[in-house]
């Protein structure tokens, strides 16, 4: 049963074991048959959990599989740039003018803060800062001719590094807004998507700045959706456990998070389960401790829901020992 419909059958369970005052003991003999005999997942016959959708507080896994800059990425400060030219002898040299004395243009020139490559003291400097590749190679040839008077100067210009600016790789935060920051990228809106919508989205993102980005997504942290126990501690107040939810927890699985009961609590537990809005019907689902631990009876190790709250009640001698104290 998905998990969707396990609503209405814990529902249905709480209406008919509520009378509107606390539940007697043959009321709760006769809810434990009723969920018995119901649908509601448990160990061993698991639900299957929808997918997961992120919210604010997630960690993503990312990792770019294509991390190529994209031909259209403009030129910055700092980049390298693999430059060839021919024809690049003087039309008409001086007669102390040497050939070999002119510098081959055919290696890695790198952006200057100013904005250009300098090209030797032969040829000079040419503007390239916020050029894409191909108008950077324009720009040399047009540097070759009006500058340093070449007729014919064929130029070839490409990257040196292909890769993007910056890796994309490792944990990102899902933030309050909704948005995972992509660091020079910018930011994608997530919250609320799947993985495989996570995906596109950054994908998308990335188009102005990556060839044909290919990126890998997966949930690092599930912080998000939670449930929770709630010990009392026999007069010393409740004590209250958040725990991420990951879609294949049980009631036995809780309380091994917590370490198992303490001293004080008694083997009274039950699952309450959170209503919709407006509904004041209390959906309590008891759990025999007693028959999951020392007898292996899977009936009431229920499969938990976000938001579940797992109570864990106190042996009542030992809260008014603590009070007679006072």
């Amino acid at each position: 049963m998905p998990l969707s419909s396990w609503f209405w059958v814990s529902l249905l369970i709480a209406i008919a074991g509520c009378s509107g005052c606390a539940a007697t003991h043959s009321h709760d003999q006769q809810l434990l048959q009723e969920i018995q005999a119901s649908d509601l997942p448990r160990e061993l016959d698991m639900a299957t959990v929808p997918a997961y959708r992120v919210a604010p507080g997630d960690v993503l896994l990312l990792h770019a599989v294509n991390n190529i800059r994209s031909e259209h990425d403009p030129l910055r400060a700092g980049d390298e740039l693999l430059i060839r030219a021919s024809h690049t002898s003087p039309v008409e040299p001086a007669e102390t003018t040497v050939l070999t004395d002119f510098k081959v243009i055919n290696q890695v020139y790198q952006v200057q803060p100013d904005g250009t490559v300098d090209l030797g003291p032969e040829y000079g400097s040419a503007p390239v800062e916020g050029m894409t590749v191909d108008q950077a190679q324009h720009a040399v040839e047009a540097h070759l001719k009006d500058a340093i008077g070449l007729t014919e100067p064929k130029v070839a210009v490409s990257l040196h590094d292909l890769h993007g600016r910056q890796e994309i790789s490792g944990e990102y935060l899902i933030h309050s807004d909704g948005t995972v920051s992509l660091g020079i990228y910018g930011s994608a809106y997530v919250a609320g998507m799947s993985v495989e919508e996570i995906q596109l989205a950054i994908e998308v993102q990335l188009q102005s700045f990556i060839h044909e980005p290919e990126i890998q997504v997966d949930v690092a942290a599930h912080n998000s959706q939670k449930y929770y126990v709630i010990i009392e501690g026999g007069g010393h107040g409740e004590t209250v456990l958040p725990i991420p939810f990951t879609g294949n927890e049980t009631v036995l699985d809780a309380i091994t998070h917590i370490q198992g009961l303490s001293e004080v609590s008694a083997k009274a537990i039950w699952v309450s389960r959170p209503a919709p809005n407006g509904s004041d019907i209390a959906q309590k689902l008891p759990v025999d401790w007693r028959a999951i631990t020392e007898d292996g009876v899977t009936t009431t190790n229920y499969q938990l829901l976000p938001g579940d709250r797992v109570y864990v009640r106190a042996y009542k001698p030992a809260a008014r020992m603590f009070y007679s104290r006072r």
